[in-house]
């Protein structure tokens, strides 16, 4: 890893890998000695998944894989709500050393048909209550061989998931990968248009568990974990997947879309002791009228990421239940959190300090280094960083710069090496040729009482030149103006900030994994 001198993050890598390494195999055998204890509960169900049976299953599906003639390498894409079949499903693949494709299951069946086509799936599994959006798609995927349903009654006509693992022996079989092989796909959640496919190695999914898991977290064999953030996603993968096995603990799983009911009612019942959620989940949770005190819950360390954690919804979260957020950023790109605040260590308003093993860098637009509270785009260079996007060459190129992957957010650091997020590349406006951070002002205005969630977004005045406009949601039974909300960003930042025009609406458009999707605010934005 090359390094410049103004780098905050000097550590090597914490874990090497062997040149002749499969990462299912390596997950499992972790837990060869664990083989009565629960790796994985499904919430809603109740169904436990102890880490033998969790390995049998694994090995059976691989076994299936390579009895229908899945060669190494083919791809198969994973459709599936979060259950204890997904692990059964990803770890199969790897062992077998087929390449697992992880789906967004909240996309639309055009959505499907993209990444089907794109990924040149050969196999497709895909969760009962999802068959509807691939009905019309199955047979009319030229690369399309094999379908297999999870959950759900039955079905004459297809096969299941649980009759697939059945039929076949829980023979091992560890397909001869290596470290630098592709192992796993996962799309990109589409905050800036069309999702791209993110190739990881076999070695990513340990240096993540050991550089954050372990080195940020310090997760353990006792703890049991809950990510709201699903499976399919960079930043679910490893809070429920990648971590947890690691080193033995538990993960608590949920195949709906979490609510503040859900999640409370997950954190009271099961205890978890790690909790990963977002930003927007935090902000709901907290206005909740019916929120649990905090003696109901066990909550040792909390994680926040997919978008800069607002300081006062951290500061509120903690002050509630006596447990800091982690607030931090990851990428697809790099598969999981590369910068983040600490235990014991937060300062809320910054995604904290790099992770040790990996450097950053900030960059200014002439490709110079932006010295110590300038603003420039954030670039990371770390042992994580995907290959490449699958069938875009340019896309590759301009994002994956050698040793160093840019990530197309703006940040600031300090002279402590604090790193200020300041907004993506594209959000970012210039006003009266200054640049002014939609992030900063929507941090302003969800200081607010009466304001939930916020976007900011440039528009074009009369004169054609940007200006902040907001994107604002009330909480619920509570009023105000836009006039009011203008002057109070003007109260707390210069003035040349403040949203020229607000707009309240009932909802902000957002990927799964809460990400506000700013791209469409544009898109709906007129001349005022």
């Amino acid at each position: 890893m090359q390094l410049s001198s103004a780098d905050h993050s000097i550590s090597p890598p914490l874990v090497t890998i062997p040149r002749s390494y499969n990462a299912a195999h390596d997950l499992l055998a972790r837990n060869a000695g664990r083989a009565g204890k629960t790796a994985f509960i499904d919430a809603a169900s109740g169904e436990k998944l102890t880490y033998g049976e969790l390995a049998e299953q694994a090995h059976r599906f691989a076994n299936a894989l390579r009895a229908l003639g899945f060669a190494p390498e083919s791809r198969v894409m994973l459709a599936m709500l979060d259950t204890p079949e997904w692990p059964v499903a990803f770890l199969g693949c790897i062992l077998a050393g087929v390449v697992p494709v992880a789906a967004n299951t909240l996309l639309l069946s055009a959505d499907f048909e993209f990444m089907l086509r794109d990924s040149r799936a050969q196999g497709l599994v895909v969760s009962h209550a999802l068959l509807g959006a691939f009905e019309p798609l199955i047979g009319k995927i030229d690369t399309l061989k094999a379908v297999a349903v999870s959950g759900g009654p039955e079905l004459p006509s297809k096969l299941s998931l649980a009759q697939i693992i059945r039929a076949h022996n829980a023979t091992e079989i560890i397909a001869k990968t290596c470290a630098d092989d592709a192992c796993f796909w996962l799309y990109s959640s589409g905050s800036t248009g069309t999702p791209k496919g993110t190739v990881h190695l076999h070695s990513h999914l340990m240096q993540t568990a050991e550089l954050y898991g372990r080195g940020v977290l310090g997760i353990v064999e006792s703890d049991v974990v809950y990510s709201a953030a699903k499976l399919f996603f960079a930043y679910g993968l490893g809070n429920a997947l990648t971590f947890p096995m690691s080193v033995g603990a538990t993960t608590v799983l949920l195949p709906a879309r979490p609510t503040p009911a859900d999640v409370f009612g997950i954190l009271i019942t099961h205890r978890p002791t790690i909790f990963y959620g977002v930003p927007t989940l935090y902000a709901a949770m907290l206005a909740d009228p019916a929120r649990p005190d905090p003696s109901a819950l066990n909550l040792r360390v909390c994680t926040s990421a997919g978008e800069a954690l607002p300081a006062e919804i951290g500061k509120k979260w903690t002050a509630a239940y006596g447990c800091e957020i982690l607030d931090g950023i990851g990428s697809t790109e790099m598969l999981h959190i590369f910068l983040s605040n600490r235990p014991g260590q937060v300062r809320y308003g910054t995604t904290g300090q790099p992770v040790p093993g990996y450097a950053l860098r900030i960059m200014a637009d002439d490709g110079s280094e932006c010295a110590d509270g300038e603003i420039g785009e954030l670039q990371i260079s770390g042992p994580s960083a995907a290959i490449m996007y699958w069938n875009n060459r340019a896309k590759t190129k301009s994002t994956f710069a050698g040793d160093w992957t840019k990530s197309g957010d703006k940040y600031t650091r300090d002279a402590d090496g604090f790193y200020t997020y300041g907004g993506r590349s594209d959000d970012m406006l210039k006003v009266g040729g200054i640049y002014v951070s939609p992030f900063e002002v929507e941090a302003c205005l969800t200081t607010h009482p009466a304001v939930l969630e916020v976007a900011v977004i440039g528009a074009m005045d009369a004169d054609e030149l940007v200006k902040p406009k907001a994107y604002v949601v009330l909480k619920a039974g509570q009023a105000t103006s836009a006039e009011e909300l203008k002057t109070h960003v003007k109260q707390h930042l210069a003035p040349y900030k403040y949203p020229r025009w607000i707009e309240f609406v009932s909802e902000l458009p957002k990927t799964a994994t809460g990400k506000i999707q700013r791209f469409k605010l544009r898109q709906r934005t007129a001349m005022p």
